[in-house]
């Protein structure tokens, strides 16, 4: 079986934190830590995905501002041609498309809207559940 985005935001939710190109870095490494998550995503003032701010866009600031980092805006180290996936797209397409370009987030995007956010994490442990769910049918199957 391979199951799609929306299997995944079906069980974890829909909600995604975001933050403004406009605000300073200090205000994303306040919002990463808080929530424990790797990156958001940057909207404009109508909630459309602009960009991507990443824990890995934080580290390459750190190293080319020091501590100029704290009050440099998001806009400044943002990642704006993003890679974006749909409800309907599979596991197991979303993995390649991660592995190849190396990200670790995608935004879900439906109807021009930001509809959830998955991580590589999601796609592993659905991966997970779907060969879990694989094998009880085929031990089924043999004991029936």
């Amino acid at each position: 079986m391979n199951s799609t985005v929306q299997t995944i935001l079906k069980r974890k939710g829909h909600r995604v934190l975001t933050v403004k190109a406009q605000q300073t870095m200090s205000a994303v490494a306040d919002l990463l830590t808080a929530h424990r998550i790797g990156a958001v995503p940057v909207v404009d003032d109508l909630g459309r995905v602009i960009g991507m701010i990443s824990e890995r866009d934080l580290v390459r600031g750190i190293s080319l501002h020091g501590q100029a980092i704290a009050q440099i805006s998001v806009a400044s180290l943002m990642t704006a041609n993003i890679t974006v996936c749909q409800p309907s797209d599979t596991v197991d397409s979303l993995m390649e498309v991660m592995t190849e370009r190396r990200i670790r987030h995608l935004p879900v995007i439906a109807d021009n809207q930001l509809r959830g956010m998955i991580s590589i994490g999601d796609l592993v442990k659905q991966r997970i559940e779907d060969a879990e769910g694989e094998v009880d049918a085929l031990r089924t199957y043999i004991a029936s």
